[in-house]
Order: C-alpha cells, then structure tokens, then sequence
C-alpha cells in the first residue's frame, strides 16, 4: 500500500513540476498571476504563442494565445499576459512589426493618460507596423531602377575593360603622373629659392608703403587747403575781372568797337600788302642805271 501511494504522490509532483515548467519555459511567471488583454488585428503575421509583449520597448509580457475569430471572419484575436503592475492607458495602440529573419514582434505604444486605463480582460485595437520588411518592399521598384543602371554600368565596364586600347590608355596616364610628379618637384625647387626673395620684396613693398602714409601723416592738410582755396578765389576774381569793362583788359576782351577797329585795321593792312604785291611800282621807284628824272 505505501508503495502505490508514493508512486501516485510521486506522478503528482512530476505533473505540478510539467506545468510550471511549461509556464516557465513559456516566459511566465510561475508564482504570479498575469493579466490577460486581447488584441484584434486584421492580419497576425505568423505571431505564434509565447512571443515576447514590449511596452515602448521594454518586456512586459508574452503572447499566450493566438484565436482566429469566426465569428468576424478576417480578424485574428490575440491575448496576450502581461505583468499585474503594468497599467494600460486609453489611447494604447498594439503595433505589430515584422522581424528580418522571420516572426513578429508585438510593441504596445502606450497612452498618455494613466489615470484611464483598460481592465484586464478589455480589448486593445492593434494595427501593422511599418517595419523594416514594409520599408523594404516599398524599397523594391527603386532596388529595380538601380539594377538596371548597375547593369548597364557593368556592360560599360566590360566594354572599356575589352578595349585593346586600354594598356595604351594605362601606359599615357603613368607617364602623365610622372611627369606631374616632375612637375611638382621641379615647382618645389623653385619656390624654395624664390619665396625668400618674393617675402624680402613684400617686406620692402610693406615697408615703402608705411613710410608713404607717414609723409602723408606728416602734411598739414588743413593749410594745404587754406592755399588751394585761396588760389581758386583768385583765380574766380580773376574771372570776374575779365568779363566787365572797369580795366584794361576787361575791355579788350569785352568792347565790341575796340575788336571792330582792330578788324578793319587788319583787313585795311590786308589789303595794303596785297597792293603792294600786285603793283609795287606805286610804292618803291629804283633803277639799276640811274634815277629817272
């Protein structure tokens, strides 16, 4: 009899220690009980039970069963158990992403008020995330469009790569790079003799140009300007003089009668030498023999 008993107590123990391994395997904890929400989404996305619950990133859960909803066909229901002190605000979202190499993840973007809070039981609206496979996917059309221009850019390669002329090509540009190397070297010569000389004569040049503005420093301007004023208004006096008649002159270059008489002067002597050209015998009487009588 006591044999049967340990082996029934035996079998007992070994079925609590399944269960709770069961769970604990699961990710739950086995001395705690776990508040259970539900979760709708229009697309599960291969989620699979015992999938870690985040909270802005952070585990607070897992996935303790994934039901299709018959009754409302085209949803999937998901509970999922969470840890007794995480409250739920209103306003929660359940985004579910996928993963690169296969799964979900399962992230809830809590709300702002914790005050209003959902009760174990109630039921979360969850939608799909634009994760890193939804980016890529969009990604693909322009992946595309750049396999084809990579392409096109291999066939180029290729062709400049089958060009006979390429060696000839190679060989030009290492001759090209030597003689820039020369170049260089030849302009390094240079400057290491001639920029002693060019910063000798910018120092010069620096210098003339300082003892220049101490000569300009060193005039007195103000009486500089007292002179050339003084000049201008004798030179405007002078003006005024030559254009009225109360001086010499003034009145040769303004008396009108003066410039008539000193015309008719002039084209009266005109006329006197042209007569004398044209008939000098009234003016000049001489013989070579004798005086006429």
């Amino acid at each position: 009899m006591r044999r049967e008993i340990k082996i029934g107590l035996t079998g007992i123990v070994a079925l609590v220690m399944l269960f709770f391994g069961i769970k604990f395997l699961k990710g739950m904890k086995v001395f705690n009980m776990n508040d259970t929400y539900y979760i709708t989404f229009r697309d599960a996305k291969a989620l699979s039970r015992s999938s870690t619950v985040y909270a802005d990133g952070f585990n607070i859960g897992i996935v303790s069963d994934v039901i299709y909803d018959y009754d409302n066909p085209g949803n999937v229901v998901v509970a999922i158990s969470v840890d007794p002190k995480v409250k739920i605000p209103h306003g929660t979202l359940a985004v579910l992403d996928e993963a690169m190499l296969g799964g979900c993840t399962l992230n809830l973007t809590m709300g702002a008020n914790p005050a209003d809070r959902y009760m174990p039981g109630d039921t979360i609206p969850g939608t799909a995330g634009n994760g890193l496979m939804a980016s890529a996917s969009d990604m693909m059309p322009k992946v595309e469009q750049v396999l084809a221009h990579v392409d096109s850019l291999i066939l180029t390669l290729n062709a400049l790569a089958s060009n006979p002329n390429l060696p000839l090509m190679l060989q030009n540009a290492e001759l090209i790079t030597e003689n820039l190397n020369e170049s260089s070297k030849q302009l390094n010569v240079l400057l290491s003799k001639n920029v002693s000389q060019m910063t000798a004569t910018f120092n010069k040049a620096g210098e003339n140009a300082v003892a220049l503005t101490d000569k300009l420093n060193g005039i007195d301007l103000q009486a500089t300007m007292d002179k050339v004023n003084t000049t201008l208004d004798n030179v405007q006096q002078a003006s005024l003089k030559l254009n009225t008649t109360d001086n010499s002159l003034g009145l040769l270059l303004n008396d009108t009668a003066l410039y008539g008489n000193l015309n008719t002067t002039v084209n009266s002597a005109t006329n006197l030498l042209e007569d004398l050209k044209e008939n000098p015998h009234r003016y000049v009487h001489f013989s070579l023999i004798g005086r006429k009588k």
